[in-house]
């Protein structure tokens, strides 16, 4: 089945961002998924002796966990909540999809038929997904961050129509919307659909396919020097830590840098094997120059043999880019009446 991305501005709205990460040094270690503390796996080796995590994954059990700790849950501990209350929250989440899925699946909303939605039935893993700061938030960010956003919104008007309100060009559009790139760590984050990933592992270095955007990020094992090019996945560079890919990803483009990022940004992703066919993947945010401290979200990966990567045909089937310009054009011909 071809998917197409028919409605970005709808698609995007409903996604639910989940990811879990490691610790820089010095941190505390996010805590371990319910159900496996305590326990110890040791995955096969591959021919040429590295820990054999290959295979196709999805992450579609992370949707719908809030990014951050809810209010409802204030005072709460990720390592408190039992298996019932996972499954009362779980079940809550998954109401609101339903009901959410009546606004964006279907004919008239351009969002693609609700069939290809894989998100039902979400088994998440946790409460929220930000594990450091223990509070379950993001840090503040800096006063350079602050004057960044501030001057990336002067100009730019304001309104309903896009980054800012403005859709005069394509080039108001993200990377996104333009079907280029969702970006890192965006194209590993749960959607309503494209969430399946594939790890292939070769002698000195480590591919990993993204389903959403078609994006293949190359990993080289080894500390061999950057190039200084900035690139929309970064530059990365991974290493063995016992059982642990650890990939450490610099020079991001700015025109997709995380979250308002500065050039300074050092991703550092861990794929820790739990289980036969479970990873944890965590990710360390770090960049001094926009927020007051590093910080950690987590999230699980299931190998699913039967979730092979689909055709992502964005381009051939983006009708957002044309109807977000033609209807910044109709809007612009009311105002001047």
């Amino acid at each position: 089945m071809t998917r197409h991305l028919l409605s970005l501005a709808a698609v995007t709205s409903s996604l639910v961002f989940a990811v879990a990460v490691g610790p820089l040094a010095g941190q505390a270690p996010a805590p371990a998924p319910r159900g496996t503390a305590g326990k110890s796996y040791a995955p096969p080796k591959t021919p040429w002796g590295d820990p054999d995590i290959q295979g196709g994954y999805s992450n579609k059990d992370e949707n719908g966990i809030p990014f951050e700790r809810p209010g409802n849950l204030s005072g709460k501990q990720l390592g408190e909540f039992d298996d019932s209350e996972l499954a009362e929250l779980a079940a809550s989440r998954d109401a609101n999809r339903l009901e959410a899925a009546r606004g964006i699946g279907g004919r008239d909303t351009g969002a693609g038929p609700v069939h290809w939605y894989e998100h039902y039935g979400a088994k998440n893993s946790r409460a929220w997904l930000v594990v450091d700061p223990p509070e379950g938030t993001i840090p503040a960010q800096t006063p350079a961050a602050q004057a960044r956003l501030g001057a990336a919104g002067r100009g730019r008007g304001a309104g309903p129509l896009g980054e800012g309100g403005r859709a005069d060009s394509y080039t108001d559009r993200s990377f996104y919307d333009r079907c280029i790139t969702r970006g890192l760590p965006g194209s590993m984050m749960p959607a309503i659909y494209g969430n399946a990933y594939d790890i292939t592992q070769a002698p000195g270095l480590v591919a990993i396919r993204y389903e959403m955007i078609h994006e293949t990020r190359i990993i080289p094992l080894d500390n061999s020097p950057r190039t200084g090019l900035r690139a929309h996945m970064g530059d990365a560079r991974g290493r063995w830590e016992g059982n642990t890919l650890v990939v450490e990803t610099t020079n991001f483009d700015s025109r997709t840098a995380y979250r308002n990022a500065s050039p300074k940004l050092t991703l550092v992703e861990r794929f820790k094997p739990l289980a036969p066919g479970k990873l944890e993947w965590s990710v360390t945010v770090n960049d001094p120059d926009t927020w007051v401290k590093p910080w950690t979200f987590a999230m699980a990966l299931t190998n699913d043999p039967e979730q092979a990567l689909f055709e992502y045909a964005c381009h051939e089937g983006n009708y957002a880019m044309r109807n977000i310009l033609s209807a910044a054009r109709a809007e612009e011909a009311r105002q001047a009446k």
